[in-house]
């Protein structure tokens, strides 16, 4: 996704610097000017000789240019890790997960549940079994196995940074009994301490904040040519904003959720005090 996304603006890029209409580019490939968008746009997969074909209309003759973006071109087709999930995985959550894997930075605010990348195998499990009533226990195990796969990515040595702000209701909200959520609240105190995670609890006590319209998540990426994405999750689809007065709305709002909710130390200590009375 972040290839072929990566790919599309070089090429828009290019275009627009030749003054190629889209109509045009679209017809030196045989192809329609929504076809060309779509590309630009990373929506669709590249074929190397559409891609050869723009790049000489467009003019880049050098090898090593034309070489490096035939290679993203490739490299962008290649099927993610996460495609092996596709029975159980939503084709606008395939998107979100190929994302996330190559994001620098996440930063998310989450109401009812732990976020999906600090959740333990129990909770997983409570969770999809509560949110997928119908699903086969195969099919629940599959869905547990991908979240947790998409959890190694935070321990890997080029995994990103995390920052995430948890509304207490999410640690009071019991999923899957007493013990899984001992556990679960065990295991945020634990990986708060890695030192690419910032872990922050939104108190109850702190009554009306920013986050008053749900949870949402904000990428980064390393490429300086890719935009930060917005990611807000509905019941049975996604939407994914970057254009830039969107992006600055939610970062002003996850500013405040960072600056009203308790310093990562004071959500460590109330965590061990739910713990503790519970």
């Amino acid at each position: 996704m972040v290839r072929r996304i990566l790919l599309g603006s070089q090429l828009r890029r290019l275009r627009e610097s030749r003054g190629v209409s889209r109509e045009a580019a679209g017809y030196s490939i045989r192809a329609s000017e929504s076809k060309i968008s779509r590309m630009e746009l990373g929506r669709v997969s590249f074929k190397a000789r559409d891609v050869a074909d723009l790049l000489t209309l467009y003019g880049v003759s050098d090898a090593a240019e034309r070489d490096a973006l035939l290679g993203l071109a490739r490299a962008a087709n290649v099927a993610g890790w996460w495609h092996s999930y596709g029975d159980v995985l939503p084709g606008w959550f395939q998107t979100y997960v190929g994302l996330e894997g190559a994001a620098s930075y996440i930063r998310s605010y989450e109401v009812q549940f732990v976020h999906g990348l600090l959740q333990t195998e129990g909770y997983v499990h409570a969770v999809v079994t509560r949110g997928q009533p119908d699903a086969t226990p195969v099919e629940i195990d599959k869905r547990v196995a991908l979240r947790m796969e998409r959890q190694k990515m935070l321990v890997a040595e080029c995994g990103p940074d995390f920052h995430v702000v948890l509304d207490e209701a999410a640690l009071h909200r019991p999923y899957g009994g007493h013990e899984v959520m001992r556990g679960q609240l065990r295991h945020l105190i634990e990986i708060s301490e890695h030192p690419r995670l910032t872990l922050q609890v939104m108190p109850f006590a702190f009554g009306g904040h920013a986050g008053e319209s749900g949870a949402f998540s904000m990428l980064r990426f390393p490429e300086s040519d890719l935009p930060d994405v917005v990611y807000l999750e509905q019941l049975t689809s996604a939407l994914y904003l970057d254009k830039a007065e969107d992006v600055a709305h939610y970062q002003r709002v996850m500013d405040r959720l960072h600056a009203d909710s308790l310093t990562p130390v004071r959500s460590r200590d109330l965590m061990a005090k739910i713990l503790q009375d519970d």
